[in-house]
């Protein structure tokens, strides 16, 4: 199926981590995002994963209606009808659900996956991340070991979030400062409540100075080599070399230098957004710019409906997403690794 079984899920992580490569993880808010993230990876010969934040749900749901559970299990949908015809696999996630989220958002998610494994069926999505980060240490891994034990049941795997990433994403924001930075006892922390797997597996974004939004490189600080020696640091705790499966938040504007490293520290997925949202949105300006007088009724004239019809637009912001999606296969090392 080209939507990941929590089989093939679990073998696309140890695939990447085996293979020092990592999942570009796009996120997604319509059928048109949708379909040119599915172009992307296709064109690169890579799996990948789609991921629904939200705002990004309940922008799908209706913008006047705003139900996040109808417009992320709307998305997860509609992918799994269209991915079929792409030759790829691809995992879908939801993304940066906060503490005041989870009653609203992932543990009705979570619960409609759980009936759906109990009546002999794949669950919608393969993974859902919980963001403690914005809560003490000792809350965030206490709601992540009750979160985990949904997500066995729902036979899915949880991501979270230990440390900070600055900057905004969906209306939460945090501080640039050296709470970006995640410890080697912060890691020691979370192998002791959550396990090396023998409880469920479980992603885990270590935060190495990673800030949302759009920034310049050079802006902001970036250290993967931190992420070196948290796996080490635990690896010699737990016996187990490179202990975490890696999620790389904020990076925007990261040098290719600071990816590598960073997967060949362990991350098998990184979150892109803001510029794919950026590579969407572009050709749609240069459309309408160059294209106004088709796209307007200038002057009283009647337009160009060649220009208006919004799949005119529509096309190339998808073609040009989907560039921006291979530009991160090709980062990350996916490009041309899909599985037979």
């Amino acid at each position: 199926m080209p939507i990941a079984t929590p089989e093939t899920y679990t073998e696309m992580i140890d695939r990447a981590k085996a293979g020092k490569f990592a999942y570009p993880a796009i996120n997604v808010t319509s059928s048109q995002t949708v379909t040119a993230a599915l172009q992307g990876f296709a064109e690169a010969g890579s799996d990948g994963i789609l991921q629904v934040s939200v705002g990004g749900g309940e922008y799908a749901s209706g913008s006047t209606i705003k139900d996040r559970v109808t417009g992320t299990v709307a998305l997860a949908r509609y992918a799994t009808e269209v991915a079929k015809n792409y030759g790829v696999t691809v995992a879908l996630h939801t993304d940066h659900c906060v503490k005041e989220n989870l009653d609203s958002w992932v543990r009705p998610l979570l619960a409609l996956e759980a009936e759906e494994v109990a009546a002999g069926r794949q669950p919608t999505f393969q993974s859902h991340m919980f963001d403690g980060s914005t809560v003490p240490l000792e809350e965030n891994l206490t709601i992540a070991e009750e979160l985990l034990e949904l997500s066995q049941r729902a036979r899915t795997i949880l991501e979270i979030e230990i440390g900070v990433v600055g900057g905004e994403e969906d209306g939460h924001e945090a501080a640039i400062n050296e709470k970006l930075y995640t410890t080697a006892e912060d890691g020691l922390a979370t192998v002791r409540a959550l396990g090396t797997g023998e409880k469920g597996r479980y992603l885990t974004a270590l935060t190495f100075g990673n800030v949302h939004g759009v920034y310049k490189p050079g802006s902001v600080r970036l250290r993967p080599e931190l992420l070196g020696e948290i796996q080490e640091a635990v690896g010699r705790e737990v016996g187990k070399e490179r202990p975490f499966d890696l999620v790389f938040h904020g990076g925007s504007g990261s040098s290719a230098e600071e990816i590598a490293l960073a997967v060949d520290n362990g991350v098998v997925k990184m979150n892109v957004d803001t510029d794919t949202q950026y590579a969407f949105t572009r050709p749609v300006a240069d459309h309408m710019l160059k294209k106004y007088d088709g796209v307007l009724k200038v002057d009283g004239e009647v337009g160009n409906k060649k220009a208006y019809d919004p799949r005119a637009w529509g096309k190339a912001a998808e073609a040009g997403m989907a560039a921006r999606v291979v530009e991160a296969c090709q980062q990350l090392r996916s490009a041309g690794q899909k599985m037979a």
